[in-house]
Parts: structure tokens; sequence; C-alpha cells
């Protein structure tokens, strides 16, 4: 196995990172996917080694492209590294299916896995089982969304975050709205979950775009990341506010379903849409001038990092804090 870089601000932060080169971090398993129980699962394959560790990734909503990116990401490093440990990834079907996110959590503490990588759904309800895992004596690596500092503070663990700057992502996309539809123009927000940070972060991001930009806001709300709900919010937005300009979605997901309904009503000239995450199905968007921007935020990468983070907290390496992980803005020219 090749030695992990030593510096894992450097690993996390480094613009040439490639795929090539994360492939070649650490010692990660093969795996096999099956499906059960509302998620979507892998089991070891190779097994012969009853010593090796067990590595699991819980996700969000595996209908979120965002989340199969992650999950091929995580295939594939374990499938180029099948000698260190087994591995097992875990999804949810809906992106508020918290409960199942939290007893996906709770088989892996039964099932004693030594690593624990976790993008939380919830910021909050899932600090009483990370809590728990800890407790156990497994390595918990929290991913793509902080859990809830304070939450954290009353459980009393310490846990480093790997993960963007959501707020920063967010307001280079809102700029990008600000910038072509300049000052006093009207736009609104679909917000994601309001349980999770990201969530959050990226409406402060917003926020700040429509601050600096002198936009003004119309309406917010969540479409709970979900493509079906932008879609049904923004069309009856398009009915209620018809003066609308811009459209600023939390996620790709929500962007994509707000694209839909513009298109619906014959308002693609009218309303532009800014988003979050680049997943495949906005980028021929945003060639065609449908969308202004995404930000890039590398989940496959993203997942590969905390295995193995993940494996070298199991060696003997400690991580505090907020590890940093990169951001790129996608626009028509850099698509």
């Amino acid at each position: 196995m090749e030695k992990p870089l030593n510096n894992a601000q450097g690993l996390v932060n480094s613009v040439g990172y490639s795929r090539r080169d994360f492939l070649r971090l650490g010692g990660l398993a093969t795996l096999g996917l099956l499906a059960s129980c509302g998620t979507t699962q892998a089991t070891p394959v190779n097994t012969a080694t009853p010593t090796k560790p067990k590595i699991g990734l819980v996700m969000k909503s595996l209908s979120n492209e965002f989340f199969q990116q992650m999950q091929a990401g995580a295939e594939e490093y374990a499938r180029q590294n099948a000698t260190s440990f087994d591995f097992m990834a875990t999804g949810i079907n809906d992106e508020r299916d918290f409960a199942t996110q939290i007893a996906a959590l709770e088989r892996l503490i039964t099932e004693q896995y030594d690593v624990i990588v976790l993008a939380p759904a919830d910021s909050v309800a899932l600090v009483a089982p990370v809590a728990k895992a800890i407790k156990a004596g497994i390595v918990v690596i929290n991913i793509d969304v902080a859990l809830d500092e304070a939450t954290k503070k009353a459980a009393g663990i310490d846990l480093a975050f790997f993960g963007p700057d959501n707020r920063a992502g967010s307001k280079m996309s809102g700029d990008v709205l600000a910038k072509a539809l300049g000052v006093g123009g009207k736009v609104a927000i679909l917000e994601g979950n309001p349980e999770a940070d990201n969530a959050v972060q990226r409406r402060l991001g917003f926020d700040d775009a429509i601050a600096d930009g002198s936009l003004k806001l119309v309406v917010a709300e969540s479409g709970h990341w979900e493509t079906s709900e932008g879609q049904s919010i923004t069309a009856a937005w398009l009915k209620k506010y018809p003066d609308l300009q811009g459209i600023m979605a939390a996620n790709d997901s929500m962007a994509f379903g707000a694209v839909q309904a513009l298109e619906a009503a014959g308002m693609l000239d009218k309303v532009k849409v800014v988003g979050f995450d680049n997943i495949p199905a906005v980028q021929p968007l945003i060639k065609d001038g449908k969308m202004l921007a995404t930000v890039e935020q590398y989940g496959a990468q993203m997942a590969a990092i905390g295995m193995d983070y993940g494996y070298r907290t199991l060696k003997g390496e400690k991580f505090s804090g907020w590890i940093r992980t990169e951001l790129k803005l996608i626009t028509k020219d850099n698509i």
C-alpha cells in the first residue's frame, strides 16, 4: 500500500488532485452491490482475512445524482485498493428519511465496523448515534454536511469535519446571478432541508450575494433538495410573482426542477437560475444557457478522502476542526 499524503489540508485543497491521484491513496477493499429495505448497500467480497478492518459509508439520498457520484467514487477507490479493509456503502431513498439513516448507522455499530464515514441528512438527529458509535470505539468521519457543534458539545464529542465551505460556494453561484440581473433584480431562493447544516450555510451564502448585489429577495421556500418540489414550488411562484427574475437553488436537483417549470411556462428567457453540486443532469442546461452557474464540490473525491482519513485515524493519526475540501464555480465558460 502506498503511503497516504502526510498533509491532510494539502490533500483536499490541491487543485491538481485527480481521480487517479485519490485512487492511489491508502488501502481499501473490493465491494459488491445489493438493494435492501429502501437502501443501497455494498457487501464485502474478499473476506479471506478476518483481521481486516471494516469501513462503512453512510450517505444521503441515492436518488440524488450527487450521492450517486459519491457512491461511485467510493466503489472505485475500494476496488483499486482491495487488500487493506472491507467496505460497505449505504444510502437512503428520500432526503428526509432521517430514521432510515439513523438505522443504517445503528446497524454498522451493531456489526462492529471499525470506521463509519457519514454524510448526515440531519445535523442534529445524527449526533446521538454518532456519539454511540464513538463510545463503542468506532472511528467516525463526518463528511459533506457538518454535524451541529452545540449538539456535539452537549453529547461530549469532538469530531473533525471534512467538507466544503457551503456558504462561500453558494455566494459564488449567487454572485453570478447578481451580476446578470443588476441592482434591484428580484430573486427567490429554493432552500434545502432546514435540518441540515449545509442548507443553512447555502442560504447564508445566497443572502450574502443578494446583499452585495443589491438584489431584492421576493420569497424563499424549502424544496427539501428534491427535483419534484423544486418544480412545483417554482411553478407556483411564477403565477404569484410574475415579475420574478432569478432563482437561487441550494442544490442542482431543485435547480433542475426549476428549469423544468420555467420551460413549461415558456419563461426560460425571463428567469435565470443558479444551483450547487454540478450534477450531470444540469451540465447540458449550463452549456445551453438554461442555467447560469453551479458549484462543483467533488463528491466522488470527498467519499474517498473520508475513507482515507478513517483508515489513517485507525493507524494513529488525529484530526480536528474543519478540513476544507475544494469548490469550483462552473459556468458556460468552463463547463
